[in-house]
This record gives C-alpha cells, structure tokens and sequence, in this order.
C-alpha cells in the first residue's frame, strides 16, 4: 500500500498524511471545526506480524488504530486460509473483521464457539461471533492484529512505555537450580495468593451480592481459595515440578519465547468452574501487563501428560494433591515482556445460582514478579534476527559443511572421479542434500523474488534488512554471489537450486519407465534458451512499475508451491509446478535451461567469471564430440569450448576429460604412447585446478 492506494479508502472529512519516516505506517487526520486533527495510524501487518496461518503464508490486514488504542477499521488485505479460499467462501472471513470496529487493546476479546450465538460483553471480556470449522483461522488472524497493533501502539502510543517488542526479556534457559516447593515460593518463582472470605466480602460491600454467602458471613476469617501461579517455562520451575519427559514434552509444543503459566487453586471457589472448555480461555483468571490483556490459552496440559505417566503430572505438595490446576500457553507474539510485573485479575462471581439476582462479577487483582536472575534483557544490538541465527545455528553449520565439500569437488574433482561411478554416486547424494535439507527442510531456495524485493524495498526507500530474518537464504546468496567470478552460474544452478535437484532426481527415476523423450534441434535450442531473459526483462520492467504485475509474473517460478509449500497451494499452480518437473522426464531440466528467470540472473552474473576453469584438449571438439554429445544441457559448443552461461556444471565432461577409458584422445594416446596437450589458458587453469 502507499498514500495514493490509501487517499481513495478515507475520502473527506479525512485525511492520510505522508508515511512515517520511521516506520510502516500513516498517519490519519480529520477535518474538524477546531482544524486537522490527528486520529490516529494506518499500517499493514504483515510489517509488523506474520504469524504464518495453514498454508504457511501470514494474514495481511489493513488496520486504523486510533489514539487510545482503538480499532477505527480492519480490512483483510491477502490471505492464503484454505477455509476461506475454497471452503466457506470470504463472505463469512469479512463478517468476523468487521465486529473489530470499536473495539481496542484494552479489551479482552474472546470468541463464541459457533457463529450466531454471541455472549453479551461482561465488563471483563468481550465475545466474538466465530465462524464454524474456521477456529484455528480466526484465530491466526485475531494474534496478527492483536500483536501488530500491540507493536504499533508500543512505538506509537507510548504503550509499554515504548519498548522495543523486540527487546523484551527472554528467560534464561541454560539456568536452572534444585529446588522443592517452598523454595520456589520463597524465592519468588511461584505466586502464592491467600483471599479470605472477608476480603472477598469487602469486594462486595456495595452492591446487591454483599452478605448473601453464608458460609462467608460465619466464617468470616476462613480462606474462600488459595491459588498459586508460575511460569513452566523457567527451567528452575519446571524442571524441578514436572517428570523429565514431561519437560521434555512442554520444550517441544512450546515454541521460542512462548510462557506456561501454570495456575493452581484450592478452596470452594476455584478458577476453574463447571463450563471450562479445553483449549479456551478462563473466564475467571484474566492476564494483563500494563494494563493490556493477554492471552491465556489452555495447553490442555494435564491430559498430555497423563499419556506419559499416568502416576502424576505436576509435583504438587501432598496437601494440593486434589487442587484444581490448569496449565495456559501465552504466546511469544503477544507481546509479553518477564521482566515487567504481571497483574492477575480473579473474577469472582455471586447470584449465578440464585434465580432473582443478577450475576454480580469482581476482581481480586494481584501480581506475580520474576526474579531478575531468572531473565535477561537483549540489548539493543540483538534484535529478534539474532535470535533467529541462534535458533538456526545447527542448521546454517550443516549447510556451511555442504557448501565446503562443494567448494572442494569443484576445485579439485579428480576427489570424486578415481572410480567411474563416484562422481554418480556423489552428485546424487548432493542432490538429495540440496533438495531435502536445503529445501523442503531448511526453505534455502533461492528465488527471483528475493530479487525484485530487493528491487522495490530500495525503491520504497527501504533497506534490505529483512534478509536477516532469512539466514539460510542469506547464506546461500552470500556464498553464490562469489562462486559468479569463479565458476559461473552452475554452482548454485547446478548443485544448490533444490527445485533443480527435484527436476533431475524425478528425471532419473522416471527413466526407468524408458518413455520417449525429445532433445530440440540445435537452433530451437538457441533459440528457446533465450525464453528465460525475455522473462526476466518482463519481471524486472514490473519490478519497477507494478508490484502487483510483479506478483503475477513472479509466479512463472514454481519453487514456492513445489518447495515452500510442498504442493499444497491452489491447484492451478500445483498443476504448474507438475507440469515442470514432469516436463524434465522428456525435455531434460526443461524449466531451467529455457524459463528460469532466477536462472537467467545466474547467467547474466555469470559472464563476470574470471577463470575458464573446465578443463579442454587440442583434439576437443576437433575431431572429438563425445563430450558435446553427453552434455544433456546443449553447454558444449562443437568446436569443444565451454558455454558458461548455459552450463550447470555437472563434471559429466571432466568426468570423460579425465577418464582414459572414455576419453577418445587419452584413449589415443595409450595406444600411440604420445603425451597430449591441453589447451592454452585453460590448460594453466585445469592443471592448477586439477
């Protein structure tokens, strides 16, 4: 979006400024009798949130927040939710956005379980029509607004008093000490809260409920509950309350910077009641910080674990053996920050039982503040894709090992050529790295998106830091822009495009089934070959003047649906992404010699090679042609030379360059006992290579 796609949306008496120069979003004004007045920002989302929904591609919203909070306007500008695509239609997704309208981030937005049956709003929570079938992605998209607007708000708004969401504190996980239950409370670590029957009956002094308990009025020194609440996630916590394997099974179902607030309560009012749902939120423990509220979900945790060890779920002392316990999961993009105190509201109701009175709700409100050991404070050089880096540092160091062995290959080949099926043996199992672990595993592939992103982030006025937030791909592009001056476009197109490793894998299997294929004469070869920069040229012009032609033309790649999306897109671009793999069988890596855009980029880049580093003879080509005629991608030229820019780099010809059983000038030389030559610049190269 920009100002001249936003003017026409908020006509007169409004007004959209000029974008912030900070950040991704614009200011909204109002023509009013005391002049233009601020009323508040319009951004995007998915600049702030991208919380990926079922097809692994995030909600993006267009969002008018007011001054206090507010939500002024929500609109969906893209989404990818199978449910509204092909299932139940938009129609119901647009209906769910629009009840968002006056609504803020101080509410405590729930949702009714089937759409049509709304609960009023109780003072504590505010309850969503949902849409059935559609839970988990309406959800996806409440958490996209909730924590973008928490973002906006914070930076815009002086919420949370303007930190940085990205440099909230995380806990300390390698930290962890022994301890039993009544160490944990008496460092802090567990919240324990004791409210009496007159502390309660003080909360309703002045109302119509006040007196109606008479176990309160006669035991007015008595505890009505007593609860205790914790974080899990803190090792010192949860290690020393939960079974190893159940540790364990909260380490894997929580993600990065998630929190397990584990809520105990014993008494005669508990906060669990007869109506609690599995996986909802409770109705009567509500989570804020700093005055937002926060979301906790039911991890549905004691009957997980239950299947693990059926003797005991939580290590609770013997007198709260038979206490009510939930576990709830808060989210990482909800924004929650340990090293700020954390306020619990517990909703105590009276006259739900009683016919004639109408139920009267309220809060006993108390906080729960983890020690400071027990967190650090990223500063401010450590941003999230810091974390990131850390996250994937096992998976970078795998990929950094592969990206060595085929430095090593490359440079010296004769390492996988001593026998005449190694360099078989090994180009497959790089292949099957390539594609699993780079792509379907890692998501490395490389694409012209990255490309005309980076286009129109600069033209935007942006920068290129979004990379960060990608290593492997920042990896890969910062090795195979290098390997342009050495060995040309095939070191990524041949060896690390996982879409590449996919062709020529499904190619070799699919020959075994000895369908006919088809090899074009060498001038349609010339002449279809051209077909990739044709298409760039497009992408590129689009790039330039149109974002959404962009988006259309992009797609001409189908490494995202076979790759990102592991085929599970939309059928058009399934069928597409079919076709081009299948299409490999009879035209060998058709897609990629001919239509590869991103291949394209790769040749053009290519042309800076400083080393014709594939070694050739004098006899190459004149009067030898068994290289030419093996060369599956047309790269050989007939006087023997090497096209670079069409070649992939597959070793096939050095493999029978070096081969004195294949190679028809060695062959010619064993039996003439005459030493050959290599050819002039590149002799140089090959020996030093070679």
């Amino acid at each position: 979006m920009d100002k001249s796609k936003l003017e026409p949306l908020f006509p007169d008496p409004y007004f959209v400024g000029d974008k912030d120069t900070e950040l991704e979003l614009w200011p909204l004004f109002k023509q009013e009798v005391t002049g233009l007045n601020l009323v508040g920002y319009i951004y995007e989302s998915i600049n702030y949130s991208s919380i990926p929904g079922f097809m692994g591609i995030p909600y993006n919203l267009l969002v008018v927040m007011d001054t206090e909070g507010g939500f002024l306007d929500v609109r969906v500008l893209f989404h990818r939710e199978p449910m509204f695509v092909g299932g139940v239609g938009e129609k119901p997704m647009f209906e769910f956005v629009e009840q968002y309208k006056g609504l803020s981030l101080m509410h405590n937005i729930k949702f009714n379980d089937n759409q049509g049956q709304r609960k009023p709003s109780d003072g504590k929570n505010t309850y969503l029509d949902g849409i059935s079938g559609a839970t988990a992605s309406i959800r996806i998209l409440n958490q996209t607004l909730l924590s973008s607007a928490l973002k906006v708000a914070r930076a815009k708004l002086g919420f949370g008093a303007g930190k940085d969401p990205d440099l909230i504190a995380k806990i300390d996980m390698e930290l962890f000490t022994d301890m039993n239950w009544l160490s944990l409370i008496e460092q802090g670590l567990i919240r324990k809260v004791s409210i009496t029957n007159s502390q309660v009956e003080e909360l309703f002094t002045e109302t119509r409920a006040v007196e109606i308990d008479e176990i309160a009025k006669q035991y007015p020194n008595e505890l009505l509950t007593e609860l205790y609440v914790m974080d899990l996630a803190i090792p010192t916590v949860g290690r020393n309350l939960l079974s190893p394997t159940s540790w364990e099974f909260l380490q894997d179902n929580l993600e990065t910077g998630d929190h397990a607030m584990l809520v105990v309560s014993t008494g005669r009012y508990s906060f669990v009641h007869d109506k609690t749902l599995r996986g909802g939120i409770s109705d009567r423990i509500l989570l804020r910080q700093e005055g937002l509220p926060i979301e906790m979900r039911d991890f549905d945790f004691s009957e997980r674990v239950d299947l693990y060890n059926p003797e005991y779920t939580v290590k609770l002392p013997a007198r709260l053996q038979k206490a009510d316990w939930m576990v709830y999961r808060v989210i990482d993009t909800s924004g929650i920050d340990i090293a700020l105190p954390l306020d619990f509201e517990f909703s105590i109701s009276r006259g739900d039982d009683i016919v004639y009175l109408p139920t009267i709700t309220k809060s006993f409100n108390f906080r729960y503040t983890v020690p400071e050991a027990y967190y650090f404070e990223p500063d401010s050089a450590n941003k999230t894709w810091v974390s990131i880096w850390q996250k994937r540092q096992w998976d970078l160091t795998i990929l950094a090992a592969g990206l060595i062995v085929l430095c090593v290959v490359l440079l010296r080949p004769k390492f996988v050529m001593a026998q005449p099926k190694h360099l078989q043996i090994f180009r497959t199992c790089y292949l099957v790295f390539t594609l699993f672990f780079i792509g379907w595993y890692a998501q490395g592939q490389l694409s012209i998106v990255n490309i005309t992103g980076t286009i129109q982030s600069l033209m935007a006025g942006g920068n290129l830091n979004f990379f960060l937030y990608d290593p492997m791909t920042l990896v890969l592009w910062a090795f195979v822009i290098p390997t342009f001056f050495i060995w040309g476009r095939g070191a990524f197109c041949g060896w690390l495009c996982p879409f590449g490793a996919l062709q020529e894998l499904s190619a070799r299997i699919l020959a075994r089934l000895n369908l006919q294929t088809f090899e074009p004469s060498p001038k349609l070869d010339r002449i279809l070959k051209k077909l990739k920069y044709l298409l760039l040229f497009a992408i590129l012009v689009a790039a330039f003047i149109s974002p959404v032609w962009t988006d259309r033309l992009v797609e001409i790649e189908p490494f995202k649906t076979s790759i990102t999306l592991y085929f599970t897109r939309y059928w058009p671009f399934v069928l597409w992404a079919v076709f081009a793999v299948l299409a490999s069988t009879f035209i060998y890596k058709g897609y990629c010699r001919y239509l590869c855009p991103l291949g394209a980029v790769m040749a053009i880049l290519g042309k800076f090679r400083l080393l014709n580093w594939l070694p050739r003879r004098d006899e190459c080509g004149s009067p030898c042609q068994l290289c030419k005629k093996s060369c599956a991608y047309e790269s050989i030229n007939r006087d023997g030379s090497i096209d670079y820019d069409e070649c992939f780099q597959c070793l096939d010809c050095v493999e029978i360059y070096e081969s004195d059983q294949r190679c028809v000038p060695l062959i010619l030389e064993k039996r003439n006992g005459r030493k050959l030559k290599k050819v002039g610049s590149e002799a140089l190269i090959a020996s030093s290579t070679l």
